[in-house]
């Protein structure tokens, strides 16, 4: 296992700043609001050739009376348990207060190695006097660090490098499924996530838009390994009008990109919405591997017929995803929670399918001689060979004399010969056109 280090400290004293710095890229979002950060984010980071975990937590208030400033209180205990060093982070401008002193204490009676960090030192030269009165939280020497700039960073992991176990050779994990849970605000994407790991990784409330960044979580069980990325839900564009959501937004684009398959995630309530269809498309864009989710299956009234109504209409309002197998589950109950791996194994595996290229023309062959491509003015489509280029999603390059005559339709029929013959459920097909004359071929 590498070692955690988890950075604690009140509210606003630029934590995420110091773990992007730490990081090397803008993984959590900086805000100059208190409370902008709420779950404990993950990230791999470097420090003479060693790697290790950094965890951002949200600011601690010891007093926290809101029922979210209290999740993140426990967000943050979590972080403190697991942690292998603690980097307490204060500020210089505001020197030290009651809350730096709870803080303390708590840390204190965790019984972890903490290295306190004194931010907001940013002139370089002369020391700032006011970092002295941090002695008075009996954690040791302060180190000035400047999250902005970056000085006194190394320093702070030198600190922190001090507490490592002994290096083992770490194995190297290259086939972890990475999965990404999109979908409009609160349909139940942090519940589900919850509900897999089994503990409060993410914090869940009733109130749309409670999770920011997208939070990820390493999951292994005797089905494969996992990395499940919660993301923030994506409403409209016009409604966004909040700076930090509109990052949120970005951060589940980017988790898009990362992620091998994606978990598109359905309130059953509601059913199909435009947003939905939003969401929906941006993964089909991406090429990534879909599983429409409709979660909240327990709150539905049901009888014989409402799943089967149910699929009918997904299928009818994503009709540009037939492709995507759907799963009726429920978060909160855990009902057929554990078919989700499974699926996610399959579709993974169908969009990493390699086909050869003379079976492919087999069935190219095939599907000409059923349906005679189409012919303008004359002129007919004569497609030479067919051939695949990559996978995830498979992108195959089709060969012929004119790419004018390649109507759309013909390449949807193609398309779907090629799916009734290998499958390739869950994914979708990419399908390039490359016009030879006559005179090369």
């Amino acid at each position: 296992m590498k070692p955690l280090v988890a950075i604690v400290g009140r509210p606003n004293v630029g934590k995420s700043m110091l773990f992007n710095k730490l990081v090397g890229q803008r993984l959590s979002i900086v805000e100059d609001t208190p409370g902008v950060t709420r779950d404990r984010l993950y990230a791999e980071a470097e420090w003479l050739g060693r790697k290790f975990d950094l965890v951002d937590t949200g600011g601690i208030e010891p007093s926290a009376d809101s029922e979210i400033l209290a999740f993140m209180r426990q967000q943050a205990e979590i972080a403190i348990d697991n942690a292998t060093v603690i980097i307490f982070l204060c500020d210089i401008k505001t020197g030290l207060t009651a809350s730096d002193q709870e803080v303390a204490n708590m840390l204190l009676r965790s019984g972890k190695p903490v290295v306190l960090a004194v931010n907001k030192m940013d002139q370089v030269g002369h020391t700032n006097p006011d970092i002295y009165e941090f002695y008075n939280l009996g954690l040791g020497d302060p180190i000035a660090v400047s999250a902005v700039h970056g000085h006194g960073t190394g320093d702070l992991l030198d600190e922190c490098m001090k507490y490592f176990p002994p290096e083992e050779e770490e194995e190297v994990e290259e086939d972890v499924i990475k999965v990404a849970l999109i979908g409009k605000p609160n349909v139940g994407k942090s519940s589900l996530v919850n509900r897999i790991l089994g503990e409060q990784r993410v914090i869940v409330s009733n109130v749309a838009g409670t999770t920011r960044d997208a939070v990820d979580s390493y999951f292994e069980n005797k089905k494969g390994k996992y990395l499940f990325i919660d993301t923030a839900g994506m409403r409209k564009k016009s409604k966004v009008d909040d700076r930090i959501e509109k990052f949120s937004v970005l951060r589940a684009t980017m988790a898009i990109e990362r992620a091998d398959v994606c978990l598109i995630m359905i309130d059953a309530n509601e059913g199909v919405t435009e947003q939905d269809t939003k969401v929906a498309g941006m993964a089909h864009e991406a090429g990534k591997a879909c599983i429409i989710v409709v979660n909240k299956w327990d709150a539905v009234e049901k009888d014989d017929k409402t799943m089967d109504k149910m699929r009918a209409d997904v299928r009818r309002d994503l009709s540009y995803m037939t492709y995507a197998p759907i799963v009726f589950i429920s978060a909160l109950t855990g009902q057929r929670v554990d078919r989700l791996f499974d699926l996610i194994n399959y579709v993974n595996d169908q969009a990493s399918m390699r086909i050869t290229t003379g079976m492919l023309n087999t069935v190219l062959a095939d599907a000409t001689a059923r349906v005679q491509p189409p012919t303008d003015k004359g002129r007919r489509l004569k497609i030479y060979y067919m051939t695949q280029i990559s996978v995830k999603p498979p992108h195959f390059v089709c060969f012929c004399n004119d790419a004018k005559l390649f109507h759309f339709s013909y390449q949807r029929y193609l398309e779907n010969q090629i799916r009734s013959t290998f499958g390739l459920e869950g994914t979708p097909i990419r399908l390039t056109i490359r016009q030879k004359s006559d005179k090369e071929g």
